[in-house]
């Protein structure tokens, strides 16, 4: 079986070819794209949470420490370590400055 094309048809065939790439690399760079949105905006909704559940957790030991009073070291350190915490956090968010971008065949 010999299949005969002329030019013609093998330059609409390599120009469909052609644009079916086209297209398909820009859906992928659009989803891409789509996906980087949402995935920053999910993690700022996640840090939130954390923070608040951690908050949560210090308030409910630091209450209970406080609520049963006698021993004045675990007091000290119950009301220090969320200091402590939060400095580290403030000086390494103040200090550090990083893009999240990434170009392409860079790693994460």
């Amino acid at each position: 079986m010999t299949v005969n094309l002329t030019p013609e048809q093998v330059l609409a065939g390599a120009g469909v070819l052609l644009a079916l790439v086209v297209v398909w690399r820009i859906g992928s760079r659009r989803a891409r794209q789509a996906v980087d949105r949402a995935r920053a905006g999910v993690r700022a909704v996640s840090l939130a949470g954390r923070v608040l559940v951690m908050a949560a957790a210090f308030v409910g030991v630091q209450w209970l420490v406080i609520a049963n009073p006698g021993n004045v070291t675990l007091l000290l350190v119950v009301l220090a370590l969320p200091d402590l915490l939060a400095a580290y956090v403030l000086t390494r968010t103040l200090t550090v400055t990083s893009l999240d971008t990434t170009r392409r065949g860079e790693r994460r």
